[in-house]
């Protein structure tokens, strides 16, 4: 089970937002409240996985909580505001939907929400050092990766494309760029808010790019110290 909190100042609106998590089987309602304080004393005294969230509320907005938490569960925006997707993706929110929202959007971010719990579950079970792989959802099955295979990944909005060595068609994962970082070992780093590498796969180095496999992959500033290393052998 999915332990999740609702957060909206509104109380038809909590109420309906509660109505429609009742109704998703995966999902366990473990408090709901109408403001973000409340809610983070909440995630303190016990284990949430997933949050529902208004934006516009009094005293702490959505958006500014959502930045406060150091350990951030999963975060589903639901509100009346368009204008604020950009921000509200900008901070890794899994979904983002605005009210009036319909029960078959409602589930499928929560599907989403269900996709990436059972990946990140399935990471804490791979304890061993030996683990090579991870498995991802593609398409309607679990498709197995070995990590050595990849050679890089590219973020599009809701989705990732892992690209692979052997093969010139990428498979392509509803999965968030942060997500599937956590998944991957110490040898692929973030070069760019759009791609992680593998480093063993990286055949050349330009002043501002990487080479990896038949493409030349942009370094942004802040990730400069990717190319800092792999000049110093590290």
């Amino acid at each position: 089970m999915i332990r999740c909190i609702a957060i909206d100042d509104e109380p038809l609106a909590l109420q309906l937002l509660m109505d429609n998590i009742s109704k998703i089987p995966f999902l366990q309602l473990v408090a709901s409240c109408d403001n973000a304080l409340v809610a983070n004393q909440i995630i303190q005294e016990q284990p949430v996985d997933l949050i529902f969230i208004d934006i516009q509320m009094p005293g702490l907005t959505g958006l500014e909580f959502v930045k406060s938490l150091v350990k951030k569960p999963m975060v589903i925006m639901v509100t009346a505001y368009k204008q604020y997707a950009l921000d509200g993706f900008a901070l890794d929110v899994l979904d983002y939907l605005v009210k009036p929202v319909s029960l078959d959007k409602f589930m499928k971010a929560c599907n989403k929400a269900k996709d990436l719990f059972e990946l990140k579950e399935q990471a804490k079970g791979n304890t061993t050092a030996k683990q090579d792989y991870m498995f991802v959802n593609v398409g309607y099955s679990l498709m197995k990766v070995v990590f050595a295979d990849i050679s890089y990944i590219e973020g599009l909005k809701d989705y990732i494309q892992i690209h692979l060595v052997n093969t010139s068609k990428a498979a392509i994962v509803r999965m968030s760029m942060k997500a599937v970082e956590e998944l991957l070992p110490p040898f692929f780093k973030r070069i760019h808010k759009s791609y992680i590498v593998n480093l063993h796969q990286v055949s050349a180095i330009k002043k501002n790019a990487l080479l990896v496999a038949d493409a030349e992959l942009p370094v942004s500033e802040s990730h400069r110290h990717v190319i800092d290393e792999l000049l110093r052998g590290e």
